[in-house]
């Protein structure tokens, strides 16, 4: 059965990389990729991550996402398209997951990830 199995990460758009990766390694998270200098980095929590990704990296208001982890994420995208909603393109990221965006009718964008590497 085509599902989202959990919330895999969620991402939010920061104004100060160095200042927001010391934030969250105080709050005992364990950064896995980027760092203070990075545009993009992620801390692990669990099986599930928070990323952080500069704010100037995007444009408006754009305060984040949330990414649900799904077991087959083209045909999971299938049935968004056959719903009649209108999903970005399926696409591998270097990161080892296979996702696409979908904005709510709010404007709230939502990521569907498919783990395509195994995690260590």
């Amino acid at each position: 059965m085509l599902a989202v199995e959990h919330i895999s990460a969620v991402t939010f758009a920061v104004r100060d990389m160095a200042r927001s990766v010391a934030f969250y390694r105080k709050l005992g998270l364990r950064l896995i990729r980027g760092g203070q200098h990075s545009s993009f980095s992620s801390f692990r929590l669990g099986e599930a991550y928070v990323n952080l990704a500069t704010a100037s990296s995007y444009d408006g208001e754009w305060w984040g996402r949330v990414i649900f982890r799904v077991n087959d994420v083209d045909a999971y995208h299938q049935s968004l398209t056959e719903a009649g909603l209108k999903p970005d393109q399926p696409k591998d990221a270097p990161w080892g997951e296979r996702f696409f965006h979908l904005v709510d009718p709010d404007g709230h964008e939502l990521s569907f990830a498919q783990l395509l590497l195994s995690e260590s």
